[in-house]
């Protein structure tokens, strides 16, 4: 049996059949880890949703930025961006079917010794409190009122974490360092603007797997959300090319 980590689809289900074809995977014994980001921005958003709901346990799926967006449009709490791409899933005869497969998805997913997220952690989080805190987040996810957290997820505020934050403050620094994270300073204040690569970074913030002294740094991150970084293959972290 083999796990294959695949990075930011968004919608691009051309090039993810022909990625599983090359990597030679087998839907029987193989097992994909999708980082999150299933949908926008490519024109084929509906036919991925469909196709890693429909390899049940043979896909580990998270949530991103993307498909987290793609449930607040859906509630009606969030406006579409002009070049959203997800008509075709709010169209669709199985829209509630889906959006409720992708609302039930993970923050954050460990096995096999290694861990993964979609954007990133904050560097005073071990794996055991991010999973925790990620479990967080889906409880109130796959709540019946979950449609309120929807409408106060966004924001960026508060940019540091503290163990005592509450509420929907809390909540929301966790999505965000889960899903939009790329940059975080040496004390894990967060920078949730900066999309470019790391030449040009600015200065006081690292690389959130670089922050000196981050906790989790004994498990391997397979992560995704930076484009710009490319192909990423560390020791204690790797990024598919997304």
């Amino acid at each position: 049996m083999a796990t294959i980590a695949i990075g930011d689809v968004q919608g691009c289900y051309d090039q993810l059949m022909r990625l599983l074809e090359r990597a030679g995977f087998d839907d029987r014994r193989d097992v994909l880890w999708f980082v999150g980001d299933l949908v926008n921005r490519g024109p084929q958003s509906l036919e991925t949703l469909r196709f890693v709901k429909g390899l049940g346990p043979r896909a580990v799926t998270l949530l991103g930025n993307h498909d987290l967006n793609l449930l607040a449009v859906a509630e009606g709490v969030r406006k579409p961006h002009r070049g959203d791409t997800n008509d075709g899933i709010l169209s669709a005869p199985d829209r509630d079917e889906l959006l409720s497969w992708l609302r039930h998805r993970s923050m954050m997913h460990a096995g096999n010794g290694y861990a993964m997220v979609h954007a990133g952690l904050l560097p005073q989080w071990s794996i055991d409190q991010a999973l925790a805190l990620a479990r967080e987040v889906e409880a109130v996810l796959r709540a019946p009122d979950y449609r309120e957290f929807l409408k106060r997820m966004y924001g960026n505020e508060p940019l540091r974490w503290r163990d005592g934050l509450s509420g929907f403050d809390r909540l929301r620094i966790i999505v965000n360092a889960m899903t939009r994270m790329r940059l975080a300073a040496a004390d894990g204040t967060l920078e949730l603007d900066y999309k470019l690569g790391l030449a040009t970074a600015p200065a006081g913030y690292f690389p959130w797997y670089d922050v000196p002294g981050r906790t989790s740094r004994g498990t391997p991150i397979v992560f995704g959300h930076w484009a710009a970084l490319g192909l990423v293959l560390r020791e204690d972290s790797g990024c598919p090319d997304s």
